[in-house]
């Protein structure tokens, strides 16, 4: 398959700039998977522990990008379990 990219790579270079855009948006699109799936609160690996959500403090920033909220300077408004 990848013998069959460069053949059509080499005939056609104007192809190129597609395969690597196709290529970026996979590997991003991976990526981003790879971070939903390790680093989301929401997701639990560990069967010991079937309430991973309950470990976050209200400092943790587990959101992608947060545009007005300074995590490090919020307060506690929630019971201990």
């Amino acid at each position: 398959m990848f013998r069959q990219i460069l053949g059509q790579a080499k005939k056609h270079p104007s192809l190129i700039p597609l395969f690597v855009f196709l290529g970026t948006g996979a590997a991003g699109a991976t990526l981003y998977l790879l971070r939903l799936a390790l680093f989301n609160p929401d997701v639990c690996w560990d069967r010991n522990n079937p309430e991973p959500w309950n470990k976050l403090g209200p400092n943790d920033q587990y959101k992608f990008y947060s545009v007005n909220v300074d995590y490090s300077k919020l307060k506690k408004e929630r019971p201990d379990f």
